[in-house]
């Protein structure tokens, strides 16, 4: 079920597309058995007209309607690309909460800048709050998606990508990654709770008191090929849910560095490689990668 506006739009445009697809389906699924009975080799009635070649009225029926359907599909798609652009900040009676997406192997790092907190395995915004997202990959290439909250997309490392959207109602919902990506595919989930903004800066304070600190080697070791699960084991503590990772951000130019690091020029040499221990040490491991 939709949660925000946005994807609320996205399941009213898919509705009418396959709405409109029908008109020229359902008449093929309906004719095909008919026409085979009628015009069957035995006891058919329908009538024999080997020298048959053309039917005005037909031909327009079976070359028009189609067209019709995609100009009304083409017309529709145009303008859902226009409205329901994700670079196009949503407007609200508070100014956006900033998210940023690091996409690993294999889980999603949510950083909050402007809090100084980041999670793993677990997304919450404020209810009636546009939120405005940049993402990347410190990996392979990935699909990010909340199918209740906004549409889905792509990113890739040493790229950047935006995604807005607002929710209008409090829930819970999950996003996902659907792009595959291996063996810890499947369990790249993670929950996404809407929460009023009581319940908002107390979830903040939370993640404060029971985070631990987001320092190199701690990302270093998120960025290992492990899932979720994996990394919980090996990070959690006994403060924070079973289901998230809490941080407190040490680095405000953390972001930054994920996505510039495949800016330097050379190659990554194999300490530097997504899944080493190494790998993640910034610029300055960056210069030292041999051509």
């Amino acid at each position: 079920m939709p949660l925000g506006p946005v994807a609320h739009e996205q399941k009213t445009h898919f509705f009418w597309a396959t709405a409109l697809t029908m008109v020229a389906i359902l008449p093929v699924f309906i004719l095909v058995p008919v026409i085979l009975i009628k015009y069957r080799r035995k006891k058919g009635k329908g009538i024999y007209a080997p020298k048959w070649e053309s039917y005005g009225p037909l031909e327009v029926i079976m070359w028009g309607v189609p067209f019709l359907v995609i100009f009304v599909l083409s017309f529709m798609l145009w303008r859902a690309t226009i409205s329901l652009d994700p670079y196009e900040e949503i407007e609200g009676v508070v100014p956006p909460i900033s998210v940023q997406v690091v996409g690993l192997d294999w889980k999603w790092l949510f950083i909050y800048p402007e809090l100084k907190i980041a999670t793993v395995g677990e997304l919450v915004v404020p209810v009636h709050t546009p939120v405005s997202m940049i993402l990347t990959s410190d990996t392979v290439m990935q699909s990010f998606w909340i199918a209740a909250l906004a549409g889905q997309i792509y990113v890739m490392p040493g790229m950047t990508t935006k995604l807005n959207f607002i929710a209008t109602q409090n829930g819970k919902t999950q996003g996902e990654n659907t792009q595959y990506t291996g063996k810890g595919f499947t369990g790249q989930k993670f929950d996404v709770l809407i929460k009023n903004e009581e319940a908002f800066q107390a979830w903040v304070a939370q993640v404060r008191a029971r985070g631990i600190a987001l320092d190199s080697e701690t990302y270093n070791r998120l960025a290992m090929r492990t899932t979720r699960v994996e990394v919980q084991k090996e990070l959690g503590t006994a403060q924070m849910p079973e289901h998230a990772l809490y941080f407190t951000l040490t680095d405000p130019q953390l972001f930054q560095s994920v996505v510039m690091r495949y800016h330097s020029g050379k190659p990554l040499n194999m300490e530097q490689q997504p899944g080493t221990e190494k790998f993640g040490q910034g610029e300055d491991a960056a210069e030292g990668a041999q051509p």
